[in-house]
């Protein structure tokens, strides 16, 4: 999950900003929330709160607790003690920035760096720390996006994974081999992180204990597997991939691979056991298939999909969809909006927190929306 598009793993930059070092601390008010009308065919959202107004917020995801959520976003709320966030900050950020916002005191904390770029946050068991993806060791300054040459592509820069507290202190480097180390979650036992990372030359998809030891390989296969997260039970991983057979699609994924480029034009939903075994194949489609995330109870995969917008031309919508795990029951969930997409469920199954733009007020724009979830 480079640009800031639909499609990615994590959401990364709009071009190269020259970011400064401040101080990790930094509070503003969250969004006082607006309440937004679902749509008649979304029958299992309800009061809708839009959290986030302007610009690009993608990747929230609750705490375990579930009273926070940590963010990606391009609103430079590092500056001003008080932002004023329920329109944009007054001059963007290049490329994302980390900040958790709490859901009960109404306050957004900038939690990375302030340079490079960030991604893919998600909090450790007891909500004191977090887990997120920086750029900011290769350097300052936003990386530079790819050039498209037709089809969306994703960079693959030298990101790291770090841990830190929830204050921006404190902070301990988990990943330390050349390259691409992102996508990372961690299981709800609070005991293991899975990530994606070009280590060993593919992107594949790798887990380790959360202080960064016991690193162990989970993929195999040629091509890119990632954006992985736990079962509820924390026995299972449910992910996307792209395994390429014929061998100009191979030789075409391997020749992007050597520039750090990938096209997630075509991604398939994949589940396994969580130590990499009994890997199977829930979606067959041929379309763009990502943010799988599991329902509470464990045996549906709700997931962003262009399954139904793919061949029309121009730009698709995605959605939300549900399906169960052996690929049965696709249900559609959200008709608002063309990007529906990095849905979560609450630690206790009651809400449902995705990134939409829906509203809008500029092409471009993504904002959090957080609704009750209707069984």
């Amino acid at each position: 999950m480079q640009g800031i598009s639909f499609g990615k793993r994590c959401f990364l930059g709009l071009g190269c900003l020259l970011l400064w070092h401040l101080p990790a601390l930094a509070e503003g008010p969250a969004p006082q929330v607006k309440l937004v009308p679902a749509h008649k065919a979304e029958r299992h959202l309800r009061h809708i709160r839009q959290l986030t107004f302007g610009r690009q917020n993608a990747e929230a995801y609750f705490s375990f607790d579930g009273t926070k959520l940590i963010f990606q976003s391009t609103n430079n709320w590092m500056k001003d003690s008080y932002a004023a966030t329920l329109k944009p900050a007054g001059e963007p950020l290049g490329c994302y920035q980390m900040y958790i916002m709490d859901l009960g005191s109404d306050t957004v904390r900038l939690v990375s760096t302030g340079t490079g770029a960030t991604t893919c946050g998600y909090f450790f068991p007891g909500d004191r720390r977090v887990l997120y993806s920086s750029t900011h060791l290769a350097g300052p300054n936003c990386p530079p996006k790819p050039k498209r040459d037709g089809a969306y592509r994703w960079a693959l820069d030298d990101y790291d994974l770090f841990a830190v507290r929830i204050d921006g202190q404190e902070m301990q480097r988990l990943t330390t081999t050349p390259g691409y180390d992102a996508e990372a979650t961690v299981s709800p036992d609070g005991k293991t992180i899975v990530w994606t990372s070009v280590k060993d030359g593919d992107l594949e998809l790798y887990a380790m204990n959360l202080d960064g030891s016991k690193a162990r390989r989970l993929t195999n296969m040629v091509g890119y597997d990632g954006g992985a997260f736990f079962s509820p039970d924390s026995k299972r991983i449910v992910y996307r991939a792209f395994h390429p057979t014929e061998p100009a699609d191979i030789e075409k994924y391997k020749d992007l691979l050597s520039q750090r480029l990938v096209e997630p034009g075509q991604l398939e939903i994949f589940i396994m056991n969580a130590d990499g075994s009994d890997q199977r194949q829930v979606t067959s489609n041929g379309a763009s298939n990502f943010s799988p995330f599991f329902h509470p109870d464990g045996k549906r995969i709700i997931f962003s999909s262009n399954v139904e917008t793919r061949d029309e031309g121009g730009r698709p919508s995605f959605h939300l969809y549900l399906i169960e795990d052996d690929g049965a029951g696709l249900e559609r969930l959200t008709f608002d909006g063309h990007f529906n997409s990095f849905p979560m469920f609450s630690p206790d199954g009651t809400k449902l927190i995705w990134v939409s733009d829906r509203g809008a007020k500029i092409p471009g724009e993504f904002n959090v929306f957080l609704a009750d979830w209707v069984p």
